[in-house]
């Protein structure tokens, strides 16, 4: 009987060593991967870091005691430097997946990089659709925004209320050409016109004749196909030329709250944006925003939904290493594929076999100063795209693991 009862614990002991084993050496570490110093410092840089460290602080373990590390590292957006990082943390530092990734150059290359190895790509940030269509991976999950989702349901939205011609300012790299062209299928689709566009450089500070372009053109929308301090600098020589006032329309694509905080609400009033996330929406997003916005270095900011993006896709992917008792992406990805319900952060939720994170999306406009009660109260909801309508068709993205 002794016997019986020391090769059971024997067996149990060993079934429980195989199941921690696929945890390579014992720590699921993920790596934040960002801009820290440049254009996109406040919408992802340390607040992403953050946002990571509070979905491991709120995983606890997930009931298993599994550890959990998080690590970063500044892309410099630039696509060579983020796959030298890539590399290291792979081959010797043992991350297990990667979060954040704004900027679709360095997204493409990294998820070209990890397809077919254990690592996960959580491509939270990158905007580029090609991640879920013809350069689709095993082991990328997209969350929060793409360019087929911000070109199509925006463009959707201004068309609905009037806006049929549009020009636009873009910036000259994969991110805002996939807007641009997006966006420009949509409106000639659907009887509107574009009149003209004006390319840029990443890093643009003088947007002064491009902005005379647009006025000159006459469109009804100028589309803003850019992000960070590049859209913060449009949007405000546009308030300078007056380009608001004298009826123009102008549409932010890819613009997120610390943006609006950045120029202040006095310029970019009028403003119209699609988000994925914003801070005020309900009772969930306050409590989130509110934690975030105590933690060390944040000083009251408020998160953006690149922010919100790396929290809850940071948090899926450690829900699924709890049930597959596994940190490689070929055991965690498809767990992680069967999630369809309601995210804190996100609202009604599913995760498609292309990878593809599923929500829905808003139409915001941004408050007059007068309008504004209390710190980052800055937008009102002027419309709900539904997650099924707000990305691209799934049959339509070109994706080879789609059956």
């Amino acid at each position: 009987m002794k016997r019986l009862k020391w090769t059971l614990a024997l067996a149990a002991s060993l079934v429980t060593g195989a199941a921690n084993a696929e945890i390579s050496d014992n720590v699921v570490r993920i790596g934040v991967l960002n801009d820290i110093s440049g254009i996109f410092q406040d919408t992802n840089g340390m607040g992403s870091v953050e946002a990571a460290r509070m979905a491991a602080e709120d995983f606890n373990g997930g009931g298993k005691g599994i550890k959990v590390e998080i690590v970063y590292a500044d892309h410099q957006n630039k696509a060579d430097v983020g796959n030298a990082i890539t590399r290291k943390w792979l081959d010797v530092e043992g991350v297990d997946a990667i979060v954040d990734v704004p900027n679709s150059a360095v997204g493409l290359s990294i998820n070209a990089l990890l397809r077919d190895s254990r690592m996960t790509f959580l491509a939270s940030s990158t905007a580029s659709s090609d991640l879920t269509g013809k350069a689709c991976s095993p082991n990328t999950i997209q969350w929060v925004n793409d360019a087929w989702a911000t070109g199509n349901t925006t463009a959707a939205a201004m068309m609905s209320r009037g806006g049929k011609d549009w020009y636009f300012l873009t910036v000259d790299y994969a991110l805002g050409k996939g807007i641009e062209a997006e966006a420009q299928k949509y409106i000639e689709g659907h009887g509107g016109k574009v009149l003209g566009s004006s390319k840029h450089p990443l890093g643009t500070s003088d947007f002064a004749s491009f902005l005379l372009q647009a006025q000159s053109s006459k469109a009804q929308v100028i589309g803003l196909a850019n992000a960070g301090g590049d859209t913060i600098n449009a949007v405000k020589q546009a308030a300078e030329f007056g380009i608001q006032q004298s009826g123009q329309k102008l549409v932010a694509f890819l613009l997120f709250i610390n943006d609006i905080h950045g120029m202040g609400i006095k310029v970019a009033q009028g403003l119209q944006l699609m988000e994925a996330f914003y801070w005020d929406m309900n009772e969930d997003t306050r409590a989130f925003a509110k934690r975030f916005a105590a933690r060390p270095g944040m000083n009251g900011k408020m998160p953006s939904g690149n922010q919100a993006g790396v929290y809850a896709s940071t948090l899926a992917y450690l829900n699924a290493v709890a049930v597959t008792g596994s940190d490689n992406a070929k055991q965690v990805v498809p767990e992680m594929k069967k999630f369809k319900g309601k995210d804190k952060l996100f609202g009604d939720t599913t995760i498609r076999q292309d990878g593809r994170v599923v929500h829905p999306m808003y139409l915001f406009e941004v408050k007059k100063p007068e309008e504004s009660k209390y710190p980052y109260d800055y937008y009102k909801l002027v419309s709900t795209i539904p997650a099924d309508q707000a990305f691209r068709p799934l049959t339509e993205g070109g994706c080879e693991l789609v059956k």
